[in-house]
């Protein structure tokens, strides 16, 4: 029987600057190390940050091991040069298996988010030794027959990267545009935590760009079918970027599959859908792991 940490068991053990692979990782860790691990993959252009401290908080408080990082070209990770990714999807993708290894975590639940669904896919496929459970969170199987955005998506052209207040600006009107209508987007929020990504990158320019440059080179073995694992499909269903038939059809070509829906949800995990998506989770990796 699992039980509860203490009041402070789920904090946060600090950031750490880890080598991977011949780069370095930014990691933050929260609650027991000996609790089954939970990896949180951030979306295309995201630090860690994206993975609101009071929601890692809240899962570890739930007895699981919080892992959450900063891909490379994002937060304090290793930077290349805008429009010059020195890496393949591939790379980032065992990149998680890397931070694993460093950690000692031989088998991990993986929460892989928006266009970093495609990390879960490669990882599920051709490392399921490493993966003790899958969620995809606002992401899609990409099939070409599936809804395109919402006409009401007005996603902001890109700013200008030297004026930091204006990549500020930037980011907040983007979050706005992928919450869609949904009730639960804090303007405050987000603008507080735009100013931190920014401030925190070792270049935001990177940030902007560099995963859209990097090509899907996808799994070596297989596709969504071959995934074998545990997997839950999380999905807005106020999602004006991949509209909820893209969760739906995620949960269909994944073998066993299960579909949650977040109530008033856009392209995003609000506060207000923690309730339901927090317990859901904890249920989902009390399975498959060691």
């Amino acid at each position: 029987m699992t039980t509860h940490p203490s009041h402070r068991s789920h904090r946060s053990h600090g950031e750490r600057l880890l080598p991977v692979d011949g780069v370095e990782l930014c990691v933050e860790t929260f609650g027991d190390r000996a609790a089954p691990a939970i990896v949180l993959v951030a979306g295309a252009g995201a630090s860690m940050l994206w993975w609101d401290t009071g929601l890692c908080e809240r899962i570890a408080a739930r007895g699981r091991f919080v892992i959450r990082y900063d891909h490379r070209d994002t937060g304090r990770s290793t930077c290349y040069p805008p429009r010059r990714p020195g890496y393949s999807f591939t790379d980032l993708a065992l990149d998680v298996l890397g931070v694993q290894d460093v950690l000692g975590v031989e088998r991990a639940h993986l929460v892989c988010q928006s266009m970093f669904g495609g990390i879960g896919l490669v990882l599920g496929v051709d490392h399921p030794g490493r993966v003790a459970s899958l969620t995809f969170v606002s992401s899609s199987t990409g099939a070409g027959d599936l809804p395109p955005p919402s006409d009401d998506l007005a996603v902001p052209p890109e700013p200008d990267p030297s004026d930091a207040a204006a990549v500020v600006e930037s980011v907040v009107a983007g979050a706005r545009a992928y919450a869609g209508d949904s009730p639960y987007f804090d303007p405050a929020a987000m603008r507080s935590l735009a100013e931190r990504d920014v401030a925190r990158a070792r270049d935001y320019r990177s940030t902007l760009v560099n995963h859209y440059a990097v090509g899907f080179d996808g799994p070596a073995r297989g596709g969504f079918g071959d995934i074998a694992v545990p997997t839950l499909v999380v999905h807005g269903d106020r999602d004006p970027v991949l509209p909820l038939p893209h969760g739906r059809a995620l949960r269909d070509a994944i073998p066993g599959a299960e579909l949650l829906v977040l109530e008033g949800a856009g392209h995003d995990l609000p506060a207000g859908v923690w309730d339901a998506f927090v317990p859901a989770l904890v249920r989902h990796t009390g399975k498959g792991h060691s």
